[in-house]
């Protein structure tokens, strides 16, 4: 079985009590590892506490069905902020990206089918097969998206100009008000380099429905559909909704060795990406302990945080803490209560934690071959190494699958990605042997027609999702091996997911950059003297970025004085 296991043993789990730790980070997901990373090599103390036997959160790749490994939860990599590839040293560490042949292949039931990604002179040919005009506004419209991408780059790296709380030193108030005006100068300064256009078309993009930037843009059914599959990733909302727009632009502003937009796998699966990073960390003398649950946080009289209490009753001090859990489990499971204010505690309740996400994970006895495109048939395709598009035909169809959802049932036909990812690494299948990723929409954490604790229910998806794939590549369901399958409540249970969301938190406007996760708090520090968030549910939020890891440590860094 294929895990990295790190320190567990009776010895390790003593070595964390006889002694008080400079920061402490709750939970081994790669945001909290990022973190680690960055205060241990400047020279903190440091040590990261994961309640499961194996680090990496929802980065993580198990092998769940004998010589199939598959990444469990996240399965392509290209938000990862390229100021951690460099500054951590990932390649040396280990992570190795492989890039599609092709980035997104949609098969349709009429024979027909768009493959995108190849190259620009392919694209434009494959979407004149549905419309001339679309072919000839695509450049534009993707220079458009890369453009305002640009423009993210500097909110992404950045922490939000929070005011700051509590009694601040006027040496300290300043500080704050200087670095907060550095800030809104360089925000003006890139939003200028934009120029009034594209600042307006920003402003669209970020407050409209996806399907009206769509519809603004092109013409063709399948073209719309395959875009608008990136705007729903991880969420409960329709591409009707207003301000879905961002959450198209979020998995666009991701990119790969400087070219952006190109979703890749990874070697070894999406636990290479935490494995890299523990890596770094474990170099810069960071103590990674798993099988070690966190129960509670420990606050001194002071109000100021003192450590952690395990599960096991051990205490681990330290002066610092950071939380890599999701903020409803920070603020509402481990902070003691009566600590933290009345105002605070309604606002970390009334966030949106939904989902409508379930990820199977397949392990088939052949590579899926789909009758409307037979590249490289039977062997590997371009096709096969791309993001595959099910029930994307069009945005009716999306919406379709949604409003059922919203009915309280699963989508009666599911919106997928689909994705081999043994179609270019040889590591993680047997030969001849293909692990299938299946991340799908909509699926209710509480359906009104069942519910996903009975494993007949649970079946009867899985094998929707699977005869729907037959619709395009006939025999899929009978080349199935086994399968591992993640409801929105085992992702709740098992990784810590509040409400099975990938994000930590709804990625809607009301949750973003200065109200994310809160307003009021959103610069990774606390109501909590000495606790900090440093998970998804923190500004820029989810997907695997490593950026909230990243800030987190610099305003710990700041905060204690550290260079």
């Amino acid at each position: 079985m294929w895990r990295r296991r790190f320190s567990s043993s009776a010895s390790a789990r003593r070595g964390l009590a006889e002694r008080k730790w400079e920061a402490l980070v709750v939970g081994g997901g790669h945001n909290g590892l990022t973190a680690a990373a960055y205060l241990a090599r400047a020279g903190l103390s440091v040590a990261v506490l994961e309640r499961r036997h194996v680090i990496g959160g929802a980065a993580v790749t198990e092998e769940l069905v004998p010589g199939f490994k598959f990444s469990r939860c996240s399965y392509l990599q290209s938000l990862l902020r390229p100021s951690i590839v460099g500054e951590l040293e990932l390649v040396r560490h280990g992570l190795k990206l492989l890039k599609p042949i092709a980035s997104s292949f949609t098969p349709c039931r009429d024979g027909r089918y768009l493959l995108l990604g190849l190259n620009d002179e392919n694209d434009h040919l494959e979407i004149s097969k549905f419309s001339k005009l679309d072919a000839d506004t695509y450049p534009r419209y993707e220079s458009q998206l890369h453009k305002f991408c640009e423009f993210m780059d500097f909110l992404l790296d950045s922490s939000p100009p929070e005011t700051l709380h509590g009694d601040s030193s006027l040496k300290n108030q300043l500080k704050g008000k200087w670095q907060n005006s550095v800030f809104w100068a360089s925000f003006l300064k890139h939003a200028l380099s934009l120029g009034q256009k594209d600042v307006v078309e920003f402003l669209g993009v970020l407050l409209s429905p996806t399907s009206k930037i769509l519809n603004n843009w092109f013409e063709s059914d399948v073209l719309k559909g395959t875009l608008a599959a990136d705007a729903i990733i991880g969420s409960m909302v329709s591409i009707h909704t207003s301000g879905s727009g961002y959450v198209l632009l979020h998995h666009v502003m991701g990119e790969t060795d400087g070219a952006r937009n190109i979703w890749s796998h990874v070697e070894g699966g999406m636990g290479s990406v935490s494995l890299a990073i523990s890596n770094a960390a474990k170099e810069a003398g960071v103590h990674i302990v798993t099988d070690a649950e966190v129960s509670e946080l420990m606050i001194d009289d002071s109000g100021t945080v003192d450590g952690v209490l395990l599960a096991d009753g051990m205490q681990v001090h330290s002066k610092v803490v950071l939380s890599n859990a999701t903020p409803y489990k920070t603020f509402m499971d481990l902070v003691p209560n009566g600590v933290l204010p009345d105002d605070f505690l309604c606002a970390i309740k009334s966030s949106n934690y939904s989902s409508g996400t379930t990820k199977l994970n397949v392990a088939v006895d052949r590579l899926p071959q789909f009758q409307c495109c037979r590249m490289g048939q039977p062997k590997v395709g371009p096709q096969h190494t791309a993001t595959i598009r099910i029930g994307c035909e069009s945005m009716e169809d999306i919406d379709s699958a949604c409003q059922d959802a919203w009915n309280g049932v699963t989508s009666r036909r599911p919106v997928m990605e689909m994705t081999i990812p043994s179609s270019l690494d040889n590591t993680i299948s047997p030969p001849g042997k293909h692990v299938v990723g299946l991340f799908t929409q909509y699926t209710p954490f509480k359906p009104s027609d069942g519910s996903w604790e009975d494993p007949e229910y649970r079946d009867s998806f899985a094998r929707r999702c699977f005869t729907t794939i037959d619709e395009y590549a006939p025999g899929f369901s009978s080349s199935v091996i086994g399968y591992d399958m993640l409801t929105p409540p085992d992702l709740e249970r098992e990784f810590g997911l509040t409400g099975g969301n990938i994000f930590h938190g709804a990625m809607s406007l009301d949750s973003l950059f200065l109200l994310r996760p809160v307003k009021g708090w959103s610069d990774y520090r606390t109501p909590v003297k000495g606790l900090y968030v440093c998970g998804s549910g923190s500004h820029p939020g989810g997907g695997v970025m490593g950026a909230p890891g990243r800030n987190a440590a610099f305003v710990v860094l700041q905060d204690l004085n550290k260079p």
